[in-house]
């Protein structure tokens, strides 16, 4: 099984986010999917406005250089307010531009979240779902995965207790896993 090297970019700035412990445990469980997850850095980025287009700031060169970098990308979100965070949103608009330079652009993607509400992260999902699309990234549309949290659901070494969710997000990153590969092998034809 050929290993991917997959970009993450975990929409919650917070160190202690349950969407960084399932970015743990999905980081964990990757290698038996033939995935390797490193993340991206979205923490330093300014807020994005086209006046930096003529200067590109290093935070986002480096932000640019590693989505390019990577065979597939995987985000990672909370769900605020019913959408994404404005950090994620924020790192979407920098990796697009300037205009022509979208570092999404025919990249595999794929998404996923937690929190403890019953419905997962399923409205910020279809909010995001919606400006990958736009920036031309072929995402994972099944299985979909809203998990919902529940205390020691994850812990901060990546285990997860129950073991039913842990199979799910094995045969999710597994799912993934067939989705690069179609669309790289169709991008190589």
């Amino acid at each position: 099984m050929t290993t991917y090297h997959v970009g993450v970019l975990i929409g919650s700035l917070s160190k202690q986010s349950i969407n960084r412990k399932l970015f743990t445990a999905l980081q964990r469980l990757a290698p038996s999917a033939g995935l390797s997850l490193t993340e991206i850095p979205i923490g330093e980025l300014p807020l994005y406005n086209y006046d930096y287009d003529e200067d590109y700031p290093a935070a986002g060169k480096a932000l640019k250089s590693a989505i390019e970098e990577s065979q597939a990308v995987l985000l990672i979100t909370p769900e605020y307010n019913r959408s994404i965070p404005g950090a994620l949103k924020n790192a979407l608009d920098w990796a697009s531009r300037p205009w022509g330079t979208n570092s999404f652009a025919g990249r595999p993607s794929a998404v996923i979240g937690t929190s403890p509400g019953a419905i997962g992260t399923a409205v910020a999902q279809q909010h995001l779902r919606s400006v990958l699309s736009f920036l031309a990234s072929p995402e994972l549309s099944q299985p979909e995965a809203y998990i919902q949290t529940t205390p020691g659901l994850f812990s901060d070494e990546g285990e997860v207790s129950e073991e039913s969710t842990s199979e799910f997000l094995l045969d999710w990153l597994k799912a993934f896993h067939a989705h690069i590969e179609k669309n790289l092998a169709a991008q190589a034809e």
